[in-house]
């Protein structure tokens, strides 16, 4: 998977149909992971709910923490530690409208959820029991970062007539 993505979707997109993470893979899982921390911040800048992107931000933080874990990863798959350079420093583009509607936040509680499915299928791919751990504690964040957005909704939805 030597191929690039023009933006944080279509690289996401990519990694659906991966089963076995090799470096070029993980190496786009990292670049997402990191991309997901400007995700999050960008959604919490435009929700229009102070609560809310509390929640948010901390998502954003996580996806870092995901970044850090999949650098870790790639470390140990290829024997020594991996420091990211050039193209695996470079974040995708999100496109996002100035105003988030609630009608996206659905889509991304779903995204979290496939995501943790993904990290569990690639964790059950793998022989070392440490690329395994990392692997599985990322899944069962997405499905936490999920949880927070489903609160987002709640927090929005308990705000009538006013829009994200």
């Amino acid at each position: 998977m030597k191929e690039d993505y023009p933006d944080f979707v279509s690289a996401a997109g990519a990694l659906g149909s991966i089963t076995e993470l090799d470096i070029d893979s993980l190496r786009l899982l990292y670049r997402l992971e990191c991309s997901g921390e400007d995700f999050y911040n960008l959604i919490a800048d435009r929700i229009g709910s102070p609560e809310a992107a509390v929640l948010l931000h901390k998502n954003a933080r996580e996806e870092r923490g995901h970044a850090e874990r999949v650098r870790k990863v790639i470390g140990l798959k290829q024997g020594r530690a991996y420091e990211p350079s050039g193209t695996d420093l470079v974040r995708y583009a999100i496109v996002l409208p100035d105003t988030i509607a609630p009608e996206l936040l659905p889509m991304i509680v779903q995204a979290e959820l496939d995501g943790d499915r993904g990290y569990q299928v690639w964790a059950d791919h793998e022989t070392d029991a440490e690329v395994q751990r990392l692997l599985r504690q990322n899944g069962r964040e997405e499905t936490g970062h999920g949880e927070r957005v489903k609160q987002v909704m709640d927090i929005l939805a308990a705000r009538p007539g006013e829009s994200a």
